[in-house]
Order: C-alpha cells, then sequence, then structure tokens
C-alpha cells in the first residue's frame, strides 16, 4: 500500500468542499469525493478515481465498499468529533491485496493522525515505521508505532505531523476498541494525542487492489 498518502489526500475532501449537507436516509451508492452525515453518522468517502470503487451507506452505522484493481481510497462511517469512547463494530472484511480496517481520526494542538489497525491485506505498514512498544487491550496484543510526516496534507492543510498507530496482532472483523487504553499507552511513550479531536471513523481503506467491505459501527 502506499502507506503514507491515500489517507493524506482524504483530508482536504474531509475539510469541507464536498461535504453534503443533510442527513441521508435512502441507500445510494457513491463513486466519487464526498463527505456528510448518513443516519445519524458522519462518514467520509474518498478516491483518486483509480479502477471502480462503490461505495453505499446503509442502515444506522453501517456502509459498504467493493473495489475492483483500484488506485487509492478511504470510506467509512464513525463521529464528526472524536473522543475516547468505545467502539463496536462488526461485519465482513475481504481483500485481495492491500487495504486496512481501522479506528482512524485527526487530532490538532498537536496536529495528529492516528490508525488503531483491526484487520489489513497482505501488507503489514509497521515494518515502514518505528517501533516504540505494545499495549494489550480487547483480547490482543497491538504493536505500537511511530512515524513522523513531512510536508503533508493534513485536516490543516498541509503540515508536518506525527502518525500514531496501533497494529492488532490477532487480526479480526469484529469487536469492541476501547480507544482510550490506547490513548493512554501512546501517552505513556511520549506520543501525546492534540487536546482537540476532529473526526473520528471505522475506515475501510485499499491501495492497487481488489475487495470487498460491509461494516457497522456504534
Amino acid at each position: 500500500m502506499s502507506l503514507f498518502k491515500s489517507l493524506f489526500v482524504v483530508s482536504a475532501a474531509i475539510l469541507g468542499a464536498n461535504a453534503l449537507p443533510g442527513d441521508y436516509h435512502k441507500r445510494q451508492t457513491i463513486t466519487s469525493s464526498e463527505t456528510g452525515t448518513s443516519n445519524g453518522y458522519y462518514y467520509s468517502f474518498w478516491t483518486n478515481g483509480g479502477g471502480t470503487v462503490d461505495y453505499t451507506n446503509g442502515d444506522g452505522g453501517e456502509y459498504s465498499v467493493s473495489w475492483e484493481d483500484c488506485g487509492d481510497f478511504t470510506s467509512g462511517k464513525g463521529w464528526a468529533t472524536g473522543s475516547d469512547r468505545d467502539i463496536t463494530f462488526s461485519g465482513s472484511f475481504n481483500p485481495s491485496g492491500n487495504a486496512y480496517l481501522s479506528v482512524y481520526g485527526w487530532t490538532t494542538s498537536p496536529l495528529v493522525e492516528y490508525y488503531i489497525l483491526e484487520n489489513y491485506g497482505d501488507y503489514n505498514p509497521g515494518s515502514s515505521m518505528t517501533y516504540k512498544g505494545t499495549v494489550t487491550s480487547d483480547g490482543s496484543v497491538y504493536e505500537i508505532y511511530e512515524h513522523q510526516q513531512v510536508d503533508q496534507p493534513s485536516v490543516s492543510g498541509t503540515a508536518t505531523f506525527n502518525q500514531y498507530w496501533s497494529i492488532r496482532q490477532d487480526t479480526r472483523s469484529s469487536g469492541t476498541v476501547t480507544t482510550a487504553n490506547h490513548f493512554d499507552a501512546w501517552a505513556s511513550l511520549g506520543m501525546d494525542l492534540g487536546t482537540t479531536f476532529n473526526y473520528q471513523i471505522v475506515s475501510t481503506e485499499g491501495y492497487e487492489s481488489s475487495g470487498s467491505s460491509t461494516i457497522t459501527v456504534s
């Protein structure tokens, strides 16, 4: 996967140029980048236009995405403002190639991009980052990594910022993520989140791959 590329570009779309007002209650297939609300949940979909990617908002916190020979995309549902909430997700994640299923979000002051990676395809992104330690949470050990991004797009425009990652060893596509456990573990390693949360979603991302994912968030 283009490890540190796709979710940076999506930030520009999330900033509002394509945001849609209101609350979408009908199932609709989305094929171009947009953000908005659906049945009370914030959603974000971004694609660079490569291959075929179809995103659909379902009932409540459900979304589905299917992709074939994609370029790069991200998608998901969650909250416009993140927190240390417990996040429950369930469904199926079936990639062929490079893809991630994660709790994903941003903070500001300082600017930080974070992932709690629950499942992935054929590439473990930890191989390209700085190992910091581990945390045990929700039935598995997670390896913790940090990486600095220099002059990359973000929710605050082009900037230099840190990424924080927790990567689950026993991968899964359903369960509960106790985000506070990860945030506390990161802080104990000197990896402090910002004081203000931006959006927070359960994200499916793919890069030069094919697959399908149907996830319900609560």
